[in-house]
Parts: structure tokens; C-alpha cells; sequence
């Protein structure tokens, strides 16, 4: 993995009510990660826009925010994912939508095009904030993965920058590796030592993992390793939620086919309902 998996962050930004929160989050989150940042407009430039623009942007002006604002007419999916290819963007901050009369958040279906398309990792906001709201628990995958190592290694490289104070790495892993069939007390016995195997096999591998990471990016922070045994996606989310986390990191999806649109897996269980802020890694 490079040392600085993020030099470009792009953002969506319409006049809508969410407008200021979403470039101060932006804003703020590329001085952190100190990368450039691009704001893209779908539609045609006007010196009343671009003077909005600018006067939200000010503070991170006047403290040197590397900043560009592109305005471009078209299909709004297009467009931001034709910018991000342009702009070299490599990490990608969209809106989550909110259920009515629920505190329950999820994807729509312009977000869900775009994060089913990009070349590049999705970062899912739920509550975009003014003011910054202090990120303490990161939840990533752990899954047996070739996308694994990496991701886990962004991670941290996040956490590092973000200040935070606890990582959880988390495998799922799904009933079917049980292989044993619980019907009397002496198989209940056997499945449970063959739990026991499985997470002990895969904390060891997550150890493996963590020990490639820069030291400077784990000296100060929490790790915990939790095996959870479940439906893929699902799972990781439901946990996210009870440890009331506030990132989840996920792998991007290999290359999805018809059927996995007819049948949801994976990320897809979590862009149906966000649990949290959540980072998909490309």
C-alpha cells in the first residue's frame, strides 16, 4: 500500500441546506489528511456561485486549504465520476439520505450509481457537521481478502490522522466454515471448539497484518480483534452500530453481476442502511 493512500478528495456540492456542512467537512478533512480537495458543481459556472463558494471556504482559505472548484452541466453521475477521473481523485465524499420520521440513513440511488462506479474510494457521510464532531472508534474489516491488507492499512493511516483512539478489526465469518451441525450436546461441544479454531486461526492472521503497518500509525491506539459469526455485510454493519462506531471501513465490492443486484451481499446491506459514516476503500 502506498504510505498515503489519499492525495486528492472530491465532493459533490449542490445549494442545498447541507451545503456549508458538507465543505467544512470536506475542507477539514483534507487539511487533516493533507491532501488537495475539489468541489464539483453539476452545472454552468457564475461569479454569484463562485463567490458562495468562496466566502464558505474562507477560514480554510486563509489557512492555505489547496482547493479547486470545477462546474460542469450534465447527468450528475457522469459528471462526478468523469471530474473524479480528471482530477485524479482518489478518495470521494457523498451524502447519505435520511428516512422520514427515522434516525435510519441510506444511499440514493444517484450515491449508489456513483459508488457502484468510481475508480476510487467512497467516503458516506450521514451527518455532515459545521463543527467537527471528534472521531473516537473506527470499525474495518478484517475478512479473508487479497483487498484486506490494504484496507486495514488505510485504516490506521485515517486513524493516525484523525486522532483516534480505538481500531476494531473485525472478521465475519459465516456459519457454512462451522461445517458442524448442532443436534445434541456433544456436537454443540464440537462447534463450539471449532468456533474457538477459526478465531484464534483469524486473529492470528489480523496480527500478521497489523505487525506490516507503520509503527507511528498503532503506538497510540486501542486495537481489538473481534471474530463475529454471520451473514457477510450485515454483520460488520450490526456491529458497527452496537459499538456505536464512528467510521466503518469497508472493502470495495469485486466486480458485481446481475444477479448481486437481484441479491443483495456485502456492501450492499450496508448502503440499504447506513450505520454509521463509512469508508469503502478502492
Amino acid at each position: 500500500m502506498p504510505l498515503k493512500p489519499f492525495n486528492t478528495i472530491g465532493i459533490g456540492v449542490t445549494f442545498s441546506p447541507n451545503l456549508k456542512a458538507n465543505i467544512y467537512e470536506a475542507a477539514r478533512l483534507s487539511q487533516m489528511l493533507k491532501t488537495r480537495l475539489v468541489l464539483i458543481h453539476v452545472g454552468d459556472k457564475s461569479s454569484e456561485k463562485q463567490a458562495k463558494f468562496n466566502a464558505i471556504l474562507k477560514p480554510f482559505l486563509n489557512d492555505n486549504l489547496d482547493v479547486e472548484i470545477v462546474f460542469k452541466p450534465g447527468d450528475p453521475v457522469d459528471v462526478i465520476l468523469s471530474t473524479s477521473k480528471e482530477k485524479h481523485i482518489d478518495l470521494l465524499i457523498l451524502g447519505a439520505l435520511q428516512r422520514e420520521n427515522f434516525l435510519k440513513y441510506y444511499v440514493g440511488s444517484i450515491a449508489r450509481k456513483i459508488t457502484r462506479q468510481a475508480k476510487c474510494s467512497i467516503l458516506l457521510l450521514i451527518k455532515p457537521s459545521v463543527e467537527r464532531i471528534p472521531c473516537d472508534h473506527i470499525v474495518v474489516n478484517g475478512l479473508k481478502d487479497p483487498k484486506t491488507k490494504e484496507t486495514i492499512a488505510s485504516a490506521f493511516y485515517v486513524a493516525n490522522a484523525l486522532s483516534v483512539n480505538k481500531v476494531t478489526i473485525v472478521e465475519e465469518i459465516t456459519q457454512d466454515e462451522l461445517a458442524v451441525k448442532v443436534e445434541d450436546d456433544k456436537s454443540l461441544r464440537m462447534a463450539n471448539i471449532v468456533k474457538e479454531r477459526i478465531k484464534l486461526r483469524e486473529n492470528a492472521r489480523v496480527k500478521a497484518i497489523i505487525a506490516d503497518i507503520p509503527e507511528n500509525h498503532t503506538k497510540d491506539v486501542i486495537i481489538k480483534s473481534q471474530p463475529i459469526f454471520g451473514k457477510k455485510g450485515y454483520s460488520i454493519g450490526h456491529y458497527a452500530q452496537i459499538a456505536r462506531a464512528d467510521l466503518l471501513i469497508m472493502n470495495s465490492p469485486s466486480k458485481m453481476t446481475f444477479w448481486d443486484r437481484l441479491f443483495p451481499h456485502d456492501i450492499e446491506h450496508i448502503l440499504t442502511e447506513l450505520p454509521t459514516d463509512v469508508l469503502i476503500i478502492q
